[in-house]
């Protein structure tokens, strides 16, 4: 997969009928068919604006000929970032470089701070997500597979972070009996879903019509709730009190979405042993992530 993240930042309430999206980094591989199914978003997106450093106008341009009313605008360079963001509901960052083989996401870390990180000074712990859904996604996707079953009723939570041991799927909340032959191999391959794809690709990329599928899948649960409409809920990374005790302060468990962003924060819930194992794993990796954040802001 991408080693970058995508970001949703929602800002106004439920009073317009319809939202303004911005997508930065909307000419790169995931970009592009996210931009794609945004513009199909009818009954949520009014205005999708698109922003790069290169070639917007044409992703902008091919995009405005789908049969939908979203309005869509394309700018390109710094000089029209501001253009871009202007009056803007929900912002989401799928800006970066992909993973290539051999290469783990914490190797493609400082490329990818360097472009969705900043010192702005309005930071809102609500208003800022990281979208881990594509997780989610792979843990319902193989879990259907296992159990040749229906994967979209299949509802896995993963909690933790987005980077190898960090991503702990919570089978035992599933519902469904496995064998733990079948847990242990399930969570590694959850984890590790995205170096399928790097090794598929011949290491030329990595995940990027999966990640657009889950960053819009995000993005339209955030809008949906900027509406008023009650009961959204995404695991997302944020600000999170659920491990802060440990000493992790931003941890990804389910979110309940509101008008201003997050509204509930919900608890990791019940773990089998196992589970408990992975956490325990997840935990120090995961300090070390958040640090390494820090780290480069403090160093920007």
């Amino acid at each position: 997969m991408m080693a970058t993240k995508l970001f949703a930042r929602g800002f106004a309430s439920s009073a317009v009928a319809h939202k303004k999206v911005a997508v930065l980094g909307a000419a790169g591989g995931i970009g592009q068919p996210l931009s794609l199914l945004l513009k199909q978003k009818t009954g949520l997106v009014s205005h999708l604006s698109l922003f790069d450093i290169v070639n917007t106008p044409g992703v902008a341009a091919d995009l405005s000929h789908i049969n939908t009313p979203v309005k869509v605008t394309g700018h390109k360079g710094n000089d029209q970032l501001d253009a871009a963001l202007e009056g803007c509901d929900v912002v989401v960052i799928p800006a970066g470089v992909p993973r290539k083989r051999g290469m783990t996401r914490d190797d493609l870390f400082n490329i990818n701070a360097g472009i969705v990180l900043k010192k702005a000074g309005v930071y809102n712990e609500k208003h800022l997500f990281g979208v881990t859904t594509l997780d989610v996604v792979r843990a319902s996707t193989f879990v259907g597979q296992t159990k040749d079953v229906d994967p979209t009723g299949v509802h896995v939570h993963v909690v933790g972070g987005h980077s190898g041991p960090t991503i702990v799927p919570l089978l035992s909340q599933t519902g469904i009996e496995f064998t733990q032959e079948q847990r242990e191999a399930l969570t590694n391959r959850i984890q590790y879903g995205g170096d399928e794809v790097v090794k598929a690709k011949d290491g030329t990329g990595s995940a990027t019509l999966s990640m657009a599928a889950a960053g819009a899948r995000f993005a339209e649960s955030l809008l949906k709730a900027l509406h008023g409409q009650e009961g959204i809920v995404e695991p997302t990374f944020v600000q999170s009190p659920v491990l802060a005790a440990e000493g992790v302060e931003f941890f990804s468990t389910n979110v309940e979405l509101g008008t201003d962003g997050v509204k509930k924060i919900h608890p990791i819930g019940a773990t089998s042993e196992y589970e408990k194992e992975l956490l325990s794993k997840c935990v120090p990796e995961l300090k070390k992530n958040i640090e390494k954040g820090y780290a480069f802001v403090r160093s920007a």
